[in-house]
């Protein structure tokens, strides 16, 4: 989830989109703007696309990373 500057959400979920790794980027209503799935073959690979590509799009302000776990 990810949280942007004022009139960025657009700009964020389309720029979020083009980075491989990314399944879908969606705007959204709420405390955040945007909603992003990610696929990563480790918890190591997920982190790093968060921390040096997600995190790196202009206009973010924050991300909340909620890993899905098959138990």
């Amino acid at each position: 989830m990810i949280q942007t500057e004022m009139d960025k959400a657009r700009q964020v979920a389309e720029a979020i989109r083009e980075i491989d790794g990314v399944v879908i980027s969606e705007i959204m209503t709420g405390p955040y703007d945007v909603i992003a799935k990610a696929e990563a073959e480790s918890m190591d690979q997920l982190g790093r696309l968060v921390v040096s590509q997600i995190q790196m799009v202009d206009g973010i302000t924050r991300t909340l990373t909620c890993p899905v776990v098959n138990l």
